[in-house]
């Protein structure tokens, strides 16, 4: 697509002011919705952490339980609402006595109550799960919303599947609950059924035909089985929707539901798009707070998940490492810093081509000749064919084994070993000044026939000081630095180092590079002696 260089720049930078009436309220819903996620079930001690990230991260409403489910459902919902301060806590309940009187009880002590009171409208679910009529749904809505009321005058009404039910009693439903008591109507995408132009023209129709429907906040609660939760979100509120109900990670029921930080980073960088609508979320928490939701949840995060995942600000491709590292803004419509990341991700892939790969190694601090950047390459090339994944660890490693190679003269040609209980034998080709000298050796086991081996082929016979591996990366394809210590023929302990995912060719390296520095002592004093 072509441009003319006019066309605004997308904003990567966070935390405007918000102008009056531009305000979108966030209702964080990941301690009750997010919860009935299957295996998301979190401990008291868990929601008491997962509330207090909230109110660090400034979330408007956090919904923090279903009062009536559990004991420890009505124990964490009291419990959150005595220590969290500056925000409203609020509780669930059907449309039904004993779940508001449990909802009232748990809120007893906190700043700014609210109940959150709900039944269904749409007929399949009035046909097979209530069994009863339009009127009658009617009758326990106005009846939970006015017990609500006498408690709080925050109170928050929601039609359950309202996407697929019919408009006009919509309509009706949400006249009755303004006028019992309710001061913000939920609209619930329950089963993520509906599409963007669907839900805004629904948003539409029900604020123009609803009486008194300009004296309350607007509220959509999307999931996401389609896919759609946070694109249905966004189009409520282009609608006129001034309160999105969300989660963290967008954990939730089935797909789960809208998720927090793509709505919020959605509205804060394309404020053009949105008419400069905002919310109040502190967006350089929104990293932190994922982390604490999964881990009190269980829930693992994609790593391409937008904002939060960990392959969010990770650059790949040679192309766009490039553009990144001439001006970030070429791949990267947001900072890494406005949600909580510390920097951007070069990731070295055998695609990132070498100026990608000669810029990651700027950026860890270190600057190469054009000869020993090509010789870099040329090795980490090779390392991403043995490794699926080269992490920064395995890229420190390899520079490191760069400055400590052994002089030229000496090198491991070929190696190959067979072993079995008791037994090993290592054949080696070991070229010395560019002559190919052969030895196969057997012994009790793999490395000590290889190092044999490469004794006879090099016609030495050191002592091994010392043998130590470490592993540069955890798993089974990890690099391992293979560290050997000899003892020359004069006494003095000459070390070598090799890099490699297999430790016996590591091992090998290291025995060289170690004899290589022996040999060339030993050599550089008899030239002395003979001069």
């Amino acid at each position: 697509m072509s441009t003319s260089g006019n066309e605004p720049q997308p904003s990567i930078v966070a935390s405007p002011a918000i102008e009056a009436g531009k305000r979108v309220y966030i209702f964080d819903t990941t301690l009750r919705d997010g919860e009935q996620s299957p295996g998301a079930s979190m401990t008291v001690n868990e929601k008491l952490e997962v509330a207090d990230a909230l109110v660090r991260l400034g979330v408007d409403i956090i919904e923090a339980g279903f009062p009536i489910a559990s004991p420890g459902d009505l124990d964490a919902v009291r419990q959150i609402a005595e220590r969290a301060k500056g925000v409203t806590v609020c509780g669930l309940a059907r449309a039904v006595k004993i779940d508001v009187e449990a909802s009232i009880e748990a809120l007893r002590s906190a700043e700014e109550p609210r109940i959150h009171t709900f039944i269904s409208s749409s007929p399949i679910h009035l046909q097979y799960q209530y069994r009863k009529d339009q009127d009658q749904i009617m009758e326990m809505a106005e009846a939970a919303i006015k017990q609500a009321a006498r408690f709080t005058s925050n109170v928050e009404f929601s039609a359950m599947d309202a996407t697929r039910s019919p408009k006009e009693y919509l309509v009706r439903m949400f006249t009755m609950a303004i006028r019992a008591g309710a001061t913000t109507i939920n609209v619930p995408d329950t089963v993520g059924y509906t599409t963007p132009d669907e839900m805004a023209a629904l948003f539409r129709y029900l604020m123009e035909n609803t009486p008194g429907g300009d004296r309350v906040i607007w509220s959509a609660h999307c999931h996401n089985d389609l896919g759609m939760a946070t694109a249905n979100a966004l189009a409520a509120v282009q609608a006129g929707v001034r309160q999105v109900e969300c989660t963290i990670n967008g954990i939730g029921e089935r797909a789960g539901n809208t998720a927090l930080e793509e709505v919020v980073m959605a509205l804060r960088t394309r404020r053009d798009a949105f008419g400069g609508l905002d919310t109040a979320i502190r967006t350089e928490h929104l990293v932190s707070t994922s982390r604490i939701v999964s881990g009190a949840s269980s829930v693992v995060v994609q790593p391409n998940k937008a904002i939060v995942g960990a392959n969010s600000f990770a650059h790949g491709s040679g192309i766009h490492q490039d553009g990144i590292l001439k001006n970030q803004q070429t791949y990267e419509i947001m900072t890494p810093q406005s949600v909580g990341w510390e920097r951007s991700a070069i990731v070295l892939t055998k695609h990132s081509g070498r100026h990608g790969f000669v810029g990651r190694l700027e950026q860890l601090g270190y600057t190469l000749t054009p000869e020993q950047a090509q010789s870099a390459y040329e090795r980490f090339i090779a390392l991403c064919d043995e490794k699926k994944h080269v992490s920064e660890d395995d890229i420190i490693a390899l520079i490191e084994n760069e400055r400590t190679l052994p002089p030229e003269g000496y090198k491991l040609q070929q190696w190959h070993i067979d072993t079995g209980t008791g037994r090993a034998t290592a054949s080696v080709t070991v070229a010395i000044d560019g002559v190919e000298h052969r030895a196969e050796i057997t012994a009790k086991g793999p490395v000590e026939a290889l190092f044999g081996a490469i004794d006879e082929a090099t016609d030495t016979r050191y002592k091994l000081a010392s043998y130590i591996v470490d592993a540069v990366t955890s798993g089974i394809d990890a690099q391992a630095t293979v560290r050997v210590r000899i003892i020359g023929e004069d006494g003095k302990v000459y070390g070598g180092q090799g890099l490699n995912t297999n430790i016996l060719a590591g091992s090998a390296e290291a025995y060289i590079a170690a004899i290589a520095r022996a040999a060339r002592t030993t050599r550089t004093a008899h030239q002395a002696a003979l001069a």
